[in-house]
């Protein structure tokens, strides 16, 4: 039962599932690129490296000998994770997944083109000037994103020709891993966007948490709530879709798959293989968090019945400045007083401007009150900056 778990991305994520690992026993192995990441803070050992480092990677697999990596972010060498899957260590989902969902191209490339799966148009550019053929293309406005980047980061529409040099700057400045490359697509007018987290397992039925809206900005999630207003039959075609990309990518564990709703029909737009920060509203939703349908689908372990507490919602505590010290935080005290408010802080070691350094929980009756709650208690909370 006991395994030797190595994270590869330690933030607030990989914290909630080391925490939710740590109650079943597991030994857990945190890594990232900087000293004193969130998951660090929980874990038996830790490594600070450069992931995209593939001899950094291959050296520290050797040394702990883990049973099981699971990927927590996108700037990873992946390409070395076939490697360690041929030395029989479980990488979650699999390594050929995991390296399809690191890269925007692939995945899309995959749904659209391999599953047939309906998602916005799109191009790919390598250079500021196939950036602007492609949006010419598509029409404006248009959406350009990193095909390797996380948390919204160098995600931007376009409006108009003039803002296309701009758009390549930011996408590059955004971008993680070595690739100079975006993906220009087709700007949806959706009513909403919805994570649907999608828990496939070994041998057993694919499991689908309720569905999950969300709201943006930066290409960053601001909040979500649970359950999210969905007419049946898009969320039946939303698990379709779902499922079928899922199913092709194998493995074990909990997706993230994310779609744009318009009045009328579904659009795949991408997919994590691994916990959503949308779904940290999970930790107040119900019994088994994302973190713990996780790792359950993982090591094999039976999922019982989702049992669903009250609407919920989330809403991001950010930091406004940059400081190479950890913040204090005031107003926690005064957010707690509400009832059914809940506060996780991260306890990043530095900060910079709409870094996420805290999310606030509510349950209500409603999900409108639900989202009121958690707003009103983020606005609370104020972070003081170190000199």
């Amino acid at each position: 039962m006991k395994k030797k778990i190595m994270i590869l991305g330690s933030g607030e994520l990989g914290k909630e599932f080391a925490i939710s690992a740590q109650r079943l026993g597991q030994h857990i192995i945190a890594v990232d690129n900087y000293e004193n990441a969130p998951a660090m803070q929980v874990a038996h050992e830790y490594e600070v490296i450069n992931m995209l480092d593939g001899h950094a990677l291959e050296k520290i697999v050797k040394k702990h000998k883990p049973d099981i990596i699971v990927p927590e972010v996108e700037s990873i060498r992946t390409e070395k994770l076939k490697q360690f899957e041929e030395e029989n260590i479980f990488v979650v989902p699999t390594a050929e997944a995991t390296h399809l969902t690191m890269n925007r191209d692939a995945i899309r490339d995959l749904a659209a083109n391999e599953l047939d799966l309906k998602t916005p148009k799109f191009f790919y550019a390598s250079s500021a000037s196939e950036l602007e053929n492609s949006a010419q293309s598509i029409g404006f406005p248009c959406v350009v994103k990193p095909v390797m980047s996380s948390s919204g980061k160098g995600q931007s529409v376009v409006n108009h020709k003039d803002e296309i040099l701009k758009a390549w700057d930011f996408a590059c400045q955004g971008a993680r891993g070595d690739k100079h490359k975006v993906i220009v697509e087709e700007f949806i007018r959706f009513e909403q966007e919805i994570t649907l987290l999608t828990v496939k397992q070994f041998n057993k039925p694919t499991i689908f948490v309720q569905p999950i809206g969300h709201r943006q900005e930066r290409g960053d999630y601001q909040e979500s709530w649970l359950p999210a207003n969905l007419d049946h039959k898009l969320l039946e075609k939303a698990q379709h879709m779902a499922k079928k990309v899922t199913d092709r990518l194998g493995g074990a564990g909990l997706f993230g798959v994310e779609f744009f709703i318009t009045k009328d029909d579904v659009y795949f737009s991408e997919l994590s293989p691994r916990p959503h920060d949308t779904g940290m509203v999970t930790l107040v939703s119900q019994n088994l968090s994302e973190f713990d349908l996780h790792l359950r689908a993982i090591l094999g372990l039976n999922i019982p019945n989702i049992n669903y507490y009250q609407p919920s919602a989330s809403h991001v505590v950010l930091a406004s400045e940059t400081s190479s010290q950890p913040p204090s935080f005031s107003g926690v005290d005064k957010a707690l007083e509400q009832d059914q408010i809940e506060v996780r802080i991260f306890n990043k070691p530095n900060t910079r401007p709409y870094r996420r350094m805290a999310v606030t929980l509510a349950s209500a009756e409603s999900t409108d009150r639900a989202r009121k709650l958690a707003k009103t208690a983020a606005q609370t909370i104020q972070l003081e900056y170190q000199p």
